[in-house]
């Protein structure tokens, strides 16, 4: 697997690309604009290609991550195109910076009626594939079940790609927190839950993982992220989540706390560690 962490691109997306390189990364996750807003970002194609150049001579993965306030799930409408519209945008981003494509999340429908949320979700995904010719990917990422109990199986996540008019565009990002956190995996089941996942091609279709340890317990529904080993989860499970993903090529990026007594840096070579079977 290539590591890496998410990265500020407030000195642009090449100075991005470099700082994950600095602290020890061949991969990066990246906001393609302000993650707190929607609004469209006129694209700085100059940087951008400068940052897919500089990813492939320095053999770099890269992924961008939609703004908090995208949601799947929202009814059709003036709010539904702005999300659409948004979406457009950040893949736009993310093939100009040579990034495998954009995570969202599953979506939150807060309705008396579940199966109008999926519904929502289909047709939002939809009408962005249909506006969409470029090679990026939307990367759709599993819920920890905090703000609405969907998105948490891979029966779901594959169901809806299914449902896609171009399903091809579509892929996986696999967060581990929200897999604990939502009870997909209770940390000593991974080869149950990687042969579930392989009898629904839910594996062939991962592209990205978001590599979070857990604040709080199995099936908590809380998205709460902890360093690698210093949460619920444990480090002797994520041995052996590691042992079995690390022929993966794709991107597997920490969304952990870092600072100045424990940086992702000292976290990557964690991770390597472990990978090696090194305490």
């Amino acid at each position: 697997m290539h590591f890496g962490a998410h990265v500020s691109i407030r000195g642009g997306f090449l100075e991005a690309a470099k700082l994950a390189s600095h602290i020890g990364g061949t991969a990066f996750q990246y906001f393609p604009k302000n993650p707190r807003s929607l609004a469209v970002k006129k694209l700085d194609r100059r940087d951008a290609e400068a940052c897919a150049a500089y990813c492939r001579e320095h053999g770099m993965l890269s992924i961008a991550h939609t703004p908090y306030p995208t949601n799947l799930a929202v009814d059709a409408g003036d709010r539904r195109e702005v999300v659409v519209r948004s979406l457009l945008n950040d893949l736009e981003i993310a093939e100009a910076c040579g990034s495998v494509g954009v995570v969202v999340h599953f979506g939150v429908y807060k309705g008396t009626e579940p199966l109008n949320g999926y519904k929502n979700i289909v047709s939002t995904l939809n009408e962005v594939l249909s506006r969409w010719d470029g090679s990026a990917l939307l990367l759709v990422e599993n819920q920890s079940g905090e703000h609405a109990r969907m998105g948490m199986t891979f029966e779901e996540l594959v169901g809806i790609r299914n449902l896609c008019v171009k399903p091809e565009s579509v892929g996986f990002c696999l967060d581990t927190c929200h897999a604990f956190a939502s009870g997909l995996w209770n940390g000593a089941d991974w080869d149950v839950v990687r042969a579930k996942g392989e009898s629904l091609g839910y594996f062939r279709l991962l592209k990205a993982i978001h590599l979070n340890d857990s604040v709080y317990p199995h099936k908590s529904y809380k998205d709460r992220h902890a360093n690698i080993g210093k949460g619920e989860i444990g480090e002797n499970a994520f041995r052996s989540f590691l042992a079995s993903m690390k022929a993966a090529p794709i991107p597997a990026i920490l969304e952990t706390p870092a600072g100045p007594a424990y940086t992702h840096e000292q976290e990557i070579a964690h991770l390597h560690r472990l990978t090696e079977g090194k305490r």
